[in-house]
């Protein structure tokens, strides 16, 4: 049985020091090395075999981190592995504490074709760190080669206008990865926040809305609505690719930061639809009567044509399998939820009959997080402001 951890890392705004990245915010030396170790040791910690990290304004810094990790791996195995000259050193305990080191291991970045270079103007892009390699160039989803236009009917029926997409706010990262007799596709994203979209007027220095002195609550919920909006829409364009590689019966593995909760409307675009418990109760989509249902070998026939293309959540099968009622991977406000996720396709489910494998356990690196509220434990910009997860998975043989 071939076993493979699978991790997502926002690291929030890696770059080198001394580089202004959003307005008037960089990292001293000093702190650029904090942070180096920090993220280091989440590696570290993890030791995962395939990564999909976010918010990478740079590749050097990247792989400076992975170094890093090495570095402490390599240090933790010198003084917790014995030499191969003890009787001992084949007992499981070792296996469990050795780290492995990612010199040999792929990585793939993909920069943010937003990100001009301009200081304090950086836009970040993502990255997927394999020690399997991959079997095909990485392929980066964002400039969209023919424009996504969404068109709107008012209710009346007249022509509501539409929403044109070109590019994407941040890239997509599809890699195709082998591991044991499996190739298995992996897609790392990072949807559009919910930070709010403000319009600047021609010749004007900033957007009516974000000078909070003169606070416009309506002003504010459009921009939240524009997010909103293109959040979704980037959603969309994900699951395209999605439900392409499914079509081949590819095994997919979605991770990354959603920026929305498992279900919230972004996230089940991604997953695609939870099937009707019974279509045979609903009316037929050309119905000309009340009696005009769905047939049993219909139902069926729909059941299993939306579970081949829907994935499911990793934690939401950790949580049911263990009983436990709470996993969280961002905390702001008193608010504690989960907008990271590992979304998984059926080849992965263990109610499948055909699945390849499945998860047995998942993994949450959430102590460094704290809302702000507390005096005791402030909040640490260093510190990445997400929960690291990572999903346990054995292969059939």
């Amino acid at each position: 049985m071939t076993r493979f951890t699978i991790a997502s890392f926002n690291v929030k705004n890696l770059i080198g020091a001394d580089k202004e990245y959003y307005q008037f915010q960089s990292y001293t030396p000093e702190e650029y090395a904090w942070k180096t170790d920090w993220t280091a040791n989440q590696i570290f910690t993890m030791d995962a075999d395939i990564v999909g990290f976010q918010e990478i304004f740079e590749e050097d810094a990247l792989r400076n981190v992975i170094a890093e990790a090495d570095r402490i791996g390599g240090a933790s195995n010198e003084a917790a592995i014995p030499s191969k000259s003890k009787s001992y050193h084949r007992k499981a305990i070792f296996r469990k504490l050795g780290y492995t080191p990612y010199g040999d291991a792929a990585l793939a970045f993909a920069p943010n074709a937003n990100d001009t270079g301009v200081p304090g103007e950086r836009r970040p892009g993502l990255a997927i760190l394999s020690r399997f390699g991959f079997v095909e160039p990485p392929e980066i989803i964002q400039d969209l080669p023919e424009a996504l236009n969404i068109p709107f009917r008012e209710l009346g029926g007249d022509d509501g206008g539409s929403f044109r997409l070109s590019r994407l706010s941040r890239p997509i990262l599809k890699v195709r990865i082998p591991v044991g007799d499996q190739i298995i596709t992996v897609l790392n994203c990072h949807m559009k926040s919910k930070l709010g979209e403000y319009l600047r007027p021609a010749g004007a220095d900033f957007a009516p809305e974000s000078d909070l002195t003169q606070y416009d609550p309506v002003g504010r919920a459009l921009g939240s609505l524009r997010a909103a909006v293109r959040r979704m829409a980037e959603a969309w364009v994900l699951r395209r690719a999605i439900v392409t590689e499914l079509e081949q019966g590819r095994p997919v593995l979605t991770l990354g930061d959603f920026n929305d909760g498992e279900h919230a409307v972004s996230s089940e675009i991604i997953s695609g639809e939870t099937p009707f418990k019974n279509y045979s109760w609903m009316l037929r989509h050309d119905a000309k009567d009340h009696s005009d249902r769905y047939s049993r070998g219909e139902n069926t026939q729909i059941t299993n044509a939306v579970n081949d293309m829907r994935l499911t959540s990793a934690e939401a099968l950790f949580v049911r399998k263990s009983l436990r009622d709470m996993v969280y991977t961002t905390a702001f406000g008193g608010v504690y939820e989960s907008i990271d996720q590992i979304y998984m396709s059926r080849h992965f489910h263990p109610e499948y009959d055909n699945r390849i494998g499945e998860m047995d356990y998942f993994s949450v690196l959430n102590d460094h997080l704290t809302d702000g509220s507390h005096a005791e434990a402030p909040y640490n910009k260093l510190a990445s402001d997400h929960g690291q997860i990572m999903a346990h998975i054995a292969l059939n043989d």
